[in-house]
């Protein structure tokens, strides 16, 4: 062991570039001198106040001064001067005698400050907790910041800008909503359908997916959005549509010969950046060209996938930078010989349920019947977020569709009413405040409509209290009253003066701060509530 701690003691002499004395070589002193070689280099101390030490036997300041000088010479003499361990040794040596040297004239001129130190002990264990940056590790912050912007600078210069970027400048990462058409699925997906995204609605038939998606484009039309139709099914009533609320004459129609027409028309519209919405009906009717060429009955194996796939890929990422929201309606197949678990799938291939942001199963939960021998008035539509990338996902929203007359707007916002408690419900009878509504849920739908006051007044009270819920579930935090008039997380809910207010669930009192230059904070009344 002393003979190798010797060989170890060479070795550290020879990569610093300066020589032993004799007495290291010695036996009797090798196990010493390891000793004091590990501690040296730890320190980054020089070799030859090691050598030093170990023959002195001692660690006065003598000697350490003398050996840091001995180092000094021999390094600028026998050392080569592109030796980095020689360097770093020589700044640590020079560190340390200046140290040394400093504290000594320091205690003997001034012995009073020593007591002084000890009388604060407490500012100095701070100081050693939370050690100040040096003039050098700033620079290399400083360097590293320049050429960190350096790059981003050279990136979006080739590929254009806006390509990289710090996320607290990239203003398109935040999702901003639209209204959907229905207030209770508004609520389900946190705000609204997402701008940008790709959402897939899918169920049986005769459920209600292209009467959501002509209300979701009638509710685009209403904010001031241009929207486009692919009818791949051939199916689109212009009489219909216009009932609901949506503006024939500025609705884009395509119907495409094949499903790659339809997808090359998709793109294209996407990349001009000139549309808004886009809603594909559906992606079933999406026929790939070859399986039109072909015989009937002819097998092709993969093709629809292979093309949704291949499209998809294109489509997404042009979405997502022109900000346009597509909506895929879809339809549901079975799965041969599937015993245990659901056999229901969705045409297309695998390809879309990824790519899409926002997945909707729309079911039929009841059938509406008319008073007494009338026909039937419409079916009751449960919707379950299957996907959802923006906010918590499998929740579940139930509203009316009344046969040629859509989504009943009234009777989602007395759902949504009774749901977050603005109207309360005692037995069957629905009230609002001191004002009662009427027996039964289609009573107090009668009042409401024929008390547009009141009517209005309810609304504005769910959304406000529907906004309060979503900034306080999603920790909404505008830095100032123009970014919480304009916070996308609100959705369909954030355009409304009276959606401003935030409750103290919210508990944050800087979002409360920012929000008092809009609208008058009234503390009692959100107590009361």
């Amino acid at each position: 062991r002393m003979y190798r701690a010797g060989k170890v003691i060479q070795s550290v002499a020879t990569m610093t570039g300066i020589s032993l004395t004799a007495g290291f070589a010695n036996g009797a002193l090798a196990k010493q001198g390891l000793r004091v070689a590990n501690r040296a280099i730890h320190r980054r101390t020089p070799a030859a106040i090691v050598a030093s030490t170990a023959n002195n036997g001692t660690g006065d300041d003598s000697s350490l001064i003398g050996g840091s000088a001995s180092f000094s010479t021999s390094s600028s003499q026998g050392a080569p001067k592109s030796s980095v361990a020689a360097r770093l040794l020589a700044q640590s040596a020079a560190k340390t005698v200046a140290t040394k040297g400093s504290s000594t004239k320091a205690a003997a001129k001034k012995p009073a400050v020593k007591a002084k130190a000890s009388a604060e002990p407490k500012a100095s264990k701070a100081e050693d907790a939370e050690p100040a940056m040096t003039k050098e590790e700033i620079a290399v912050r400083d360097a590293k910041k320049k050429a960190l912007d350096r790059v981003l600078g050279e990136i979006d210069a080739n590929f254009g800008k806006g390509s990289i970027m710090k996320l607290g400048e990239a203003s398109q990462a935040k999702v901003a909503t639209f209204p959907s058409g229905a207030m209770t699925l508004d609520i389900a997906l946190g705000g609204g359908m997402p701008r940008g995204r790709i959402v897939e609605v899918y169920g049986p038939e005769s459920s209600g997916k292209t009467t959501l998606a002509l209300h979701a484009m009638a509710e685009m039309q209403k904010v001031g959005g241009t929207v486009a139709l692919i009818d791949a099914e051939h199916a689109f009533d212009p009489e219909y549509s216009q009932r609901l609320g949506l503006d024939v004459d500025e609705v884009v129609v395509c119907q495409p010969e094949t499903g790659e027409m339809a997808l090359e028309v998709v793109d294209t519209l996407v990349r001009s950046s000139a549309v808004d919405l886009i809603v594909v009906d559906s992606v079933a009717a999406l026929v790939p060209r070859s399986e039109i060429e072909g015989e009937i009955g002819m097998v092709q194996v993969g093709a629809h996938a292979r093309l949704m796939s291949q499209a998809l890929r294109k489509i997404n990422v042009n979405a997502a930078k022109a900000g346009v929201t597509i909506i895929f309606l879809n339809q549901l197949r079975s799965k041969v010989g599937v015993i245990y678990g659901n056999p229901e799938i969705t045409t297309g291939g695998n390809a879309l349920k990824f790519y899409a942001s926002v997945r909707l199963d729309i079911r039929r939960k009841e059938v509406i019947r008319g008073k007494a021998g009338a026909d039937d008035e419409g079916v009751r539509v449960k919707v379950k977020v299957a996907k959802n990338k923006i906010a918590p996902p499998y929740k579940t929203a139930e509203f009316d569709m009344l046969f040629g007359r859509g989504i009943s707007r009234d009777g989602c916002m007395l759902d949504a009413a009774d749901e977050l408690g603005v109207i309360t419900r005692r037995g069957a009878w629905y009230s609002y405040g001191e004002e009662r509504l009427g027996q039964g849920r289609e009573k107090a739908a009668e009042f409401l409509d024929t008390n547009p006051e009141i009517k209005k007044q309810v609304e504005e009270d769910v959304r406000r209290v529907v906004a309060e819920r979503l900034a306080g579930a999603y920790g909404a935090k505008p830095n100032s009253p123009s970014a919480a008039r304009a916070e996308p997380v609100l959705g369909a809910f954030a355009d409304l003066r009276t959606s401003e207010l935030f409750d103290e669930g919210a508990g944050d009192e800087d979002l409360r701060e920012g929000l008092e230059g809009i609208v008058d904070f009234d503390e009692d009344d959100v107590a009361a509530r």
